[in-house]
């Protein structure tokens, strides 16, 4: 789940990095005047949004007085970046940067470690300092079972050509970012830019983090701390009331998996899971031309009124024409349960499965029972001999056809 800039830079407070003078929140053009008359001097304010783009789009706006930040502020709190509009406004001090580095820690998963993310050339898409400028980036993993070593940070910073008191400051900051890393169960804490001021000290100007979906558990005190309600499920945008109906689904009962969706305004509705093949399978629909409605996954043997209530929620998505039932090959959920939960909650919505369902292919335990299940209400079905990959083609297909 991501973070808002106002969160992450809280969290990156907690553990000792510096901030530029004020970084308070304001949600009114008038709470962003005091603030401003708080801070003093030049000023930067910025969209409370969990998209990219903002400075583009104009949600970020530079002011010198208080009263022209409370017009700033009334100006992004109306604007609308990529479909979203603005929490807040960020406001603080704007800072005399001599420098801009780029700084993160992210999952490797070629590697299965995660990796420290360093250049020289901050302020812009880290990509394209990749793409133009390989040589102004330095990474270095790091293990997840040792205790972080400061030395490998050191080795990062220094590979870069960095010596003296930058060299020791960037050490200990790279070094912090690496445990805040490890210690939240984080799949992104990054700084972009981290600036270099001129009296030689450095200061997050933004910075960005991304929890991990499944330790939000595990961290609900920081999450308290922060202000982020549990119902909250954030990727690069808010949840939709499709995406927190799905969750809802899911936790009312504790077996199995059936909910994690996020909502896409496709036309083929998607009951997938097992392991990676939720994502394969999505990816196989696009591959063939379909336009999924959602994502989702299911697993882990759930009931049959869970699969039943995760149907009905996807059928009750505008423009969504049919569904696709797909799984990889599993051990414990069992064929003919999933088959149940499907078919009913097809009738419940007012829909013949035979209509509405474009394929099912989920092989697996009792998958016997659930075939003769899908034969009797005339619903297309095919066992392990049929790919994945060919399974979702079927589906485009009849789509396709319809």
């Amino acid at each position: 789940m991501r973070f808002y800039e106002y969160e992450s830079k809280a969290l990156l407070a907690k553990h000792g990095f510096p901030l530029p003078k004020g970084s308070k929140v304001a949600h009114t053009p008038a709470e962003a005047e005091a603030i401003a008359r708080e801070i003093g001097g030049p000023l930067v304010l910025k969209s409370q949004v969990l998209s990219g783009g903002r400075m583009k789009a104009g949600g970020v706006l530079f002011t010198e007085t208080p009263a022209e930040a409370k017009a700033a502020a009334e100006t992004i709190l109306k604007l609308e970046i990529n479909g979203q509009t603005a929490r807040g406004v960020l406001v603080e001090s704007k800072q005399p940067i001599a420098q801009e580095f780029y700084l993160g820690v992210t999952w490797d998963g070629t590697a299965k470690k995660p990796v420290m993310i360093l250049s020289d050339m901050g302020g812009i898409d880290i990509e394209e300092v990749a793409e133009q400028h390989p040589e102004h980036i330095a990474k270095r993993h790091f293990s997840t079972l040792m205790p972080f070593a400061d030395h490998k940070a050191k080795e990062l910073v220094a590979s870069l050509g960095i010596t003296g008191s930058d060299l020791n400051r960037l050490t200990r900051i790279v070094a912090t970012l690496a445990r805040v890393f490890q210690q939240y169960d984080l799949t992104l804490a990054e700084i972009n830019p981290l600036g270099k001021l001129e009296d030689g000290s450095f200061v997050a100007v933004d910075g960005h983090v991304d929890l991990e979906a499944e330790a939000k558990g595990k961290h609900k005190k920081l999450l308290e701390e922060l202000g982020i309600g549990e119902d909250e499920t954030r990727q690069a945008r808010p949840p939709t009331p499709f995406e927190i109906k799905g969750r809802e689904i899911n936790e009312v009962d504790h077996r199995g998996v059936a909910g994690n969706v996020t909502e896409f305004d496709g036309t083929l509705g998607l009951v997938i899971g097992a392991g990676g093949g939720s994502l394969t399978l999505f990816d196989a629909v696009r591959k063939h031309g379909g336009d999924p409605a959602n994502y989702c996954e299911i697993g882990g043997n759930p009931s049959v009124s869970k699969v039943c209530n995760l149907t009905k929620l996807i059928l009750s998505k505008p423009g969504v024409e049919k569904i696709a039932v797909m799984m990889n090959v599993v051990s414990n959920t069992r064929v003919d349960l999933v088959a149940r939960g499907v078919i009913k909650g097809v009738i419940e919505a007012g829909h013949e499965p035979s209509e509405k369902i474009a394929i099912f292919r989920i092989p697996g335990s009792w998958e016997r029972d659930g075939f003769k299940l899908l034969e009797k209400y005339g619903v297309e079905y095919c066992d392990r001999s049929v790919s994945m990959y060919e399974a979702a083609g079927r589906a485009v297909a009849k789509m396709k056809a319809a």
